[in-house]
C-alpha cells in the first residue's frame, strides 16, 4: 500500500488531469472541486463523482454506470479497478463519452 503523503499527490494528479480535459472538451459541462471530491455535470443533466478515500487510499468514481474503486498500481502509473483489474484512464474516456457524450482525451 503507498503511503499517505503518496496517496495525496496521486490523487490530486489523477483530479487535476481530470479538470485539465474537461477544460478542453466542447460542452456546456460544468465541474467542481472540493473537499476530497470532484463533481462533473453534464449537459444531460447526469453527473460523475470522483473522490478520495484516504483511510483506504482508494480513488472512487461514482457514475451512472455503478460505483468503481481504485488503488494505485505503480507499475502502470494508474490508479488499478480493485474488482477487474482494469485501469481508470481508459474507463473514464469510456465513461465520459457514454455518459456524458462528449470527447474527453486524457493527456
Amino acid at each position: 500500500m503507498i503511503s499517505e503523503a503518496e496517496f495525496g499527490e496521486r490523487v490530486d494528479e489523477a483530479f487535476e488531469a481530470v479538470e485539465y480535459a474537461l477544460d478542453e472538451v466542447d460542452s456546456d459541462l460544468d465541474y467542481e472541486a472540493g473537499g476530497g471530491v470532484l463533481t462533473v455535470t453534464f449537459e444531460n443533466g447526469t453527473t460523475m463523482v470522483f473522490s478520495r478515500q484516504p483511510p483506504v487510499r482508494q480513488l472512487w468514481l461514482a457514475a451512472r454506470s455503478g460505483g468503481f474503486h481504485y488503488q494505485y498500481d505503480a507499475e502502470a502509473e494508474d490508479w488499478r479497478n480493485t474488482r477487474d483489474g482494469s485501469l481508470f484512464r481508459p474507463f473514464v474516456v469510456e465513461q465520459m463519452k457514454i455518459q456524458g457524450e462528449i470527447d474527453f482525451r486524457w493527456l
